[in-house]
């Protein structure tokens, strides 16, 4: 496989890169540490703990979009900068936490400033790529930020070998110092110039354009919808495994293994096909039918009594998952994008990113009702819902882009060049 398929092209797609593999890094270890470090070290229950997750994602959600403004306003580089460093200090502060108010606090800050960070962070690859390389410099960093996880489950893996209080502290140390680093990288990139729109002060109530474009929240709902997929590999099937099926617990390492790798390989491969609205449309049309299908095999895996039978549908239905994930992440990218205008992406791409907050909010517990109490029903449900969302996405795309008013000048007008075309093209 080329390496450009892997590694982005130079200059500010690959220092974007680097900065999230470096703060993906210590988010792998913080994520598998943090459940355990909480409930056995701190000593807060389960329920608790998931009560600070959810007030916290559910204000990060809301907190994306004036965030997100912010970076219009004041340069997405220096917000993003700011997001990385609040972030680092929310997680180093759960070096110090041992009661639950303190705990809360901490998790909403954190949740808060990653999604103002996710927010800044699309801002400004918006304003230092141009318009027909984005989807592809996104994809790049999605497999960076696989990679970047993979590793620091690793790490975090020792610190649940060695259970003790200084390894959980440690990755906690790690995923602090990586935001650091990531705020250092992210400096390193040029400020992106300012448009005459997001340099004037504008009237009150046209700061939030985004909360009155309905076309563009009827497509991001849409999104939302079909990333309820994200839940599913680290809660739903967990259980799903144990509970409905033969196969043996081991299957859930290697669905993670398949995800990773299939994600780092081949997700740029995947949104090189994607080269406008229409293509991004068609990519999400796909990735409804995809997911659809990979539900019906999750739920053929209950059916059978061979665990080797069951373990063999389950590592069938997650290879077509994340094909469904990758198809997904290329239109979805490129919609977000090209709908929002050039000097709001920061408070549009905070709403459209919200969507991964809420998934995070409401998607464990809805997808385990569902799936776990209604069985091969349920997962029939859930991927209706992927495809009737999918399907849907294309005729909301054309009333979002029709709202635009066609102007050629309209971010996402510029059709993406054919790989290997113009003197800024990555070798491929």
């Amino acid at each position: 496989m080329p390496v450009s398929r892997i590694i982005p092209p130079g200059g500010a797609p690959r220092k974007l890169a680097l900065a999230q593999l470096t703060n993906s890094v210590g988010d792998g270890a913080y994520y598998v540490c943090s459940a355990l470090y909480f409930s056995r070290i701190v000593g807060l229950s389960p329920t608790a703990i998931g009560a600070a997750l959810t007030l916290g994602w559910a204000l990060g959600a809301v907190a994306g979009v004036p965030l997100g403004h912010l970076a219009d306003r004041r340069g997405p580089r220096g917000t993003a900068v700011l997001m990385s460093l609040v972030t680092g200090a929310a997680v180093a502060s759960f070096l110090f936490v041992r009661s639950y108010p303190a705990f809360l606090v901490a998790v909403c800050v954190y949740a808060c400033a990653q999604c103002g960070l996710a927010a800044a962070r699309q801002a400004l690859l918006a304003a230092l790529v141009e318009p027909g390389r984005r989807t592809e410099t996104r994809a790049h960093l999605q497999s960076t930020v696989n990679a970047g996880l993979a590793l620091g489950a690793a790490l975090g893996g020792v610190a649940l070998q060695l259970d003790t209080e200084a390894a959980y502290l440690a990755a906690f140390a790690l995923d602090a110092l990586s935001f650091v680093a990531a705020a250092w990288l992210l400096l390193r990139l040029p400020a992106p110039a300012r448009t005459a729109a997001a340099a004037e002060l504008l009237p009150g109530g046209r700061r939030l354009a985004v909360l009155r474009d309905r076309p563009y929240a009827v497509v991001s709902l849409l999104n939302m919808v079909m990333l309820l997929y994200m839940p599913l590999l680290s809660v739903v099937l967990p259980l799903w495994i144990v509970q409905r099926t033969e196969a043996p617990g081991w299957t859930v390492s290697a669905l993670l293994v398949v995800n990773t790798v299939s994600v780092v390989l081949f997700q740029v491969r995947i949104a090189s096909r994607v080269r406008g609205l229409g293509s991004a449309s068609r990519s999400v049309r796909q990735a409804g039918l995809v997911l659809l299908l990979a539900c019906l095999v999750f739920a053929s895996s209950s059916l059978g009594t061979s665990a080797w039978a069951a373990g063999a549908l389950l590592l069938a239905a997650a290879v077509v998952q994340v094909l469904g994930e990758m198809l997904l992440g290329a239109g979805s990218w490129e919609i977000g994008f090209d709908l929002a205008p050039a000097d709001k992406q920061g408070q549009y791409q905070g709403f459209y990113g919200a969507g991964t907050a809420v998934a995070r909010l409401v998607g464990p517990l809805l997808l385990t009702t569902l799936i776990l109490s209604w069985g091969f029903s349920g997962w029939l449900v859930l991927g209706g819902l992927f495809l009737t969302a999918g399907t849907a996405m294309g005729p909301a795309v054309r009333r979002a882009s029709a709202r635009r008013g066609g102007d050629p000048a309209a971010p996402g007008a510029v059709p993406r060049p054919a790989p290997g075309a113009g003197a800024g093209a990555a070798a491929h």
